[in-house]
């Protein structure tokens, strides 16, 4: 399915959106089968982010085709419905995330099937990424009647704006769970599980992220770990977090160079109907790391 690949790319245009301000920054190699390069061989929380927000991406992208019509094997969801409320009916197209994380689930779980400790992790993150539409599916309406008096009001369950998912996944990123592996023997042979490192917190459900190694920190060009480092990224002046130039530049400083934009200004709406604008150049103060 076409939808399949479109989700894969509407999972990593997210996952560069949320971390545009990180050391980082959810970079991909091009002509590279691994577009992450070596960052996914470790078990990190960087990996269970990528995992959650592909596989979301998947489902989300394949709904949205099925409701939409353009995929021939799946149309709009009559299964769960129930009971219309106060002054509204049941209409338009529900769509069907059931079948849309079926086939994420069939495509991002299809290689991990080890009875490894990184599958175990790899299916955990996938399935969390596949929830957060089901968590987030609202309902939408729509009103009928005569200079939209609103007489008739149709309602189906929609998905969000996948930046909803995006910004929900990012919460579970800033608290992933670590864990810890363990091995004990089956029928089958040696299996590995995970459980949660600290007793003292509370222990991560099937919605919560997870992870088992210690990312690196980023700061510095690394082949090994897949980091780009942050020299000559932009930071924030003004900003005490990890987008301000302390943090992202890691200490080593920061150069500042000016650069003028052309920019629409003064704008005047003309009746009717049309806006004219004059070109103004503007000059910014642009911060890079050393």
């Amino acid at each position: 399915m076409p939808s399949v690949a479109e989700g894969v790319k509407i999972g990593i245009q997210e996952c560069q959106h949320q971390f545009r301000g990180r050391r980082w920054n959810c970079t991909t190699i091009n002509d590279n089968l691994a577009i992450f390069g070596p960052v996914l061989d470790k078990a990190t929380r960087e990996s269970a982010f990528v995992h959650a927000i592909a596989s979301a991406g998947v489902a989300f992208a394949v709904t949205r085709a099925c409701a939409e019509g353009s995929a021939t094997i799946c149309g709009c969801d009559t299964r769960h419905k129930g009971p219309p409320g106060e002054g509204w009916k049941w209409g338009g197209c529900s769509e069907d995330v059931e079948f849309g994380s079926m086939v994420s689930r069939e495509f991002a779980d299809a290689r991990e099937n080890r009875p490894d400790a990184r599958s175990a992790m790899n299916r955990h993150n996938n399935e969390a990424g596949r929830m957060s539409l089901n968590d987030n599916m609202f309902l939408k309406c729509k009103c009928h009647g005569l200079s939209g008096s609103c007489e008739v009001k149709t309602c189906w369950w929609s998905q969000p704006d996948f930046r909803v998912i995006g910004d929900y996944m990012k919460d579970k990123y800033d608290s992933a769970s670590e864990m810890v592996v363990e091995k004990h023997k089956e029928s089958r042979g040696w299996v590995e599980t995970l459980r949660p490192k600290y007793n003292y917190f509370k222990p991560p459900t099937e919605r919560d992220l997870v992870y088992y190694e210690s990312s690196p920190n980023f700061c510095d060009p690394n082949p090994e770990t897949g980091s780009f480092g942050t020299r000559d990224r932009i930071c924030n002046l003004t900003s005490h977090g990890i987008d301000g130039c302390d943090l992202l530049c890691c200490g080593r400083g920061h150069n500042t160079r000016t650069e003028k934009r052309k920019e629409k200004c003064h704008c005047i709406f003309h009746w009717c109907c049309y806006v004219s604008c004059q070109e103004c150049v503007r000059v910014y103060d642009v911060h890079t790391c050393k």
